[in-house]
């Protein structure tokens, strides 16, 4: 059977389960269980030893009963075009099994060679398969961010939701300033982030064209948050803000993590 096979584990994250499984024990055992249920995320996806605790906070307001499909839309961080994976993903926690159905409905093209050495959707695999283990996934990776096809993107996963009926929830993949002082890069990610509150993705990108904001996701953030709306989501919420030098002491050059619940 052709997987998808673990690029960063051993990296970005413990390749041993047992130590993963207590690593993300750690993180999820400080989240305080909160009421929110969202229709979508934002998640970091740094190793986890400087934005785990961010990514658990995120996926902490999402109801760990839930056995549906997540979508998960990461940047390429290697210049490749917006794709979907078919094929079942590797974790140390075990498999991640794909839905095939709501793939095939997004009409997206496939290419397995492009998501085989992407980091920024593998590094959400971990925590939905501790968190949520009878879920499955679709993995989409986003190739160019500008805003006509985040609208596309949006509208086609809306579309391929609505026709298979699918219980979804939607994981948008981003880091936010990089490599910048810890106080910079703070003022410039809630500039950014604050218009996301009212879901005003016009205004974001306005926003970080304006600072010059190193966000690598902001087109899955938009395309996550337009495919929520077509759902009934009204409004976001900033759940916690980190930068790499909280957990190094080092904040000459930081890079910044965000956890959004998108309701």
């Amino acid at each position: 059977m052709k997987m998808r096979s673990c690029a960063v584990s051993g990296m970005f994250y413990p390749k041993d389960p047992s130590h993963l499984e207590q690593l993300l024990e750690t993180f999820f055992s400080s989240v305080k269980p909160e009421k929110i249920n969202p229709h979508g995320i934002v998640s970091p996806h740094a190793g986890y030893i400087y934005s785990g605790q961010v990514a658990a906070h995120a996926f902490g307001t999402l109801d760990p009963d839930f056995s549906g499909t997540f979508i998960v839309i990461g940047p390429s961080h290697r210049g490749y075009l917006t794709c979907v994976s078919k094929i079942p993903w590797e974790t140390p926690l075990g498999i991640m099994d794909i839905d095939e159905e709501l793939a095939d409905a997004t009409n997206l093209r496939v290419d397995e060679a492009a998501h085989a050495g992407e980091h920024s959707i593998e590094v959400q695999m971990p925590f939905i398969k501790y968190r949520f283990p009878r879920a499955r996934v679709v993995p989409v990776m986003m190739g160019e961010q500008d805003y006509a096809n985040a609208r596309q993107l949006a509208e086609q996963l809306a579309g391929a939701i609505r026709n298979t009926k699918r219980a979804v929830k939607i994981v948008a993949s981003s880091d936010f300033s990089h490599y910048v002082p810890a106080p910079v890069a703070k003022e410039n990610d809630l500039y950014a982030i604050e218009p996301l509150m009212t879901l005003d993705t016009k205004e974001f990108y306005r926003r970080i064209e304006e600072r010059s904001v190193t966000c690598c996701g902001y087109g899955p953030i938009s395309a996550m948050i337009m495919t929520c709306e077509t759902s009934g989501a009204t409004r976001a919420r900033l759940i916690t803000y980190a930068t790499s030098g909280d957990v190094t002491g080092d904040n000459r050059e930081v890079v910044g993590y965000a956890g959004i619940a998108v309701i």
